[in-house]
């Protein structure tokens, strides 16, 4: 019986975790509906992380860290050069809060180089709430922001 961490990751080879685009050109709305959030719905905040990992070049080996930040998991990799955020909501009110506790562990953290920073898309309220929290990030100097 398994009774805990063996000191290794096991992956398996999976499809993408991202829809690829493929429009109904008789039903284009439908169509753009459905593509809002491009993500699978049946992939896990893990899952996606590893294959950003992947996308962006680097190696499945580097340390990871995850805390809770208002209620929503931030995973740092590689010691802040990555920090990501793949919650499937994040409401208007907890923008400002997340932003600054992104803010507060990256500085916490003091990566060597600049500090990536990844959030899902669709997670946002709306546009407005996706602004505030870029606006933050950026008079705190973390200007290497972007969503998938």
């Amino acid at each position: 019986m398994f009774t805990g961490d063996m000191g290794f990751r096991v992956f398996k080879l999976a499809t993408s975790n991202i829809r690829a685009w493929e429009p109904d050109r008789a039903d284009l709305a439908q169509s753009l509906e459905v593509a809002i959030d491009h993500l699978k719905t049946d992939r896990t905040e893990q899952d996606i992380l590893f294959e950003l990992l992947l996308k962006l070049g680097l190696e499945l080996t580097v340390p990871t860290e995850t805390r809770v930040v208002t209620g929503h998991a931030v995973h740092s990799v590689g010691f802040g050069a990555l920090m990501v955020c793949m919650s499937t909501i994040i409401p208007a009110e907890i923008v400002e809060p997340l932003a600054l506790g992104i803010v507060a562990w990256q500085a916490e953290l003091a990566p060597a180089g600049g500090t990536q920073i990844v959030f899902r898309d669709s997670a946002f309220a709306d546009d407005v709430a996706k602004t505030n929290l870029l606006a933050i990030l950026q008079q705190h100097g973390l200007d290497n922001v972007r969503s998938i």
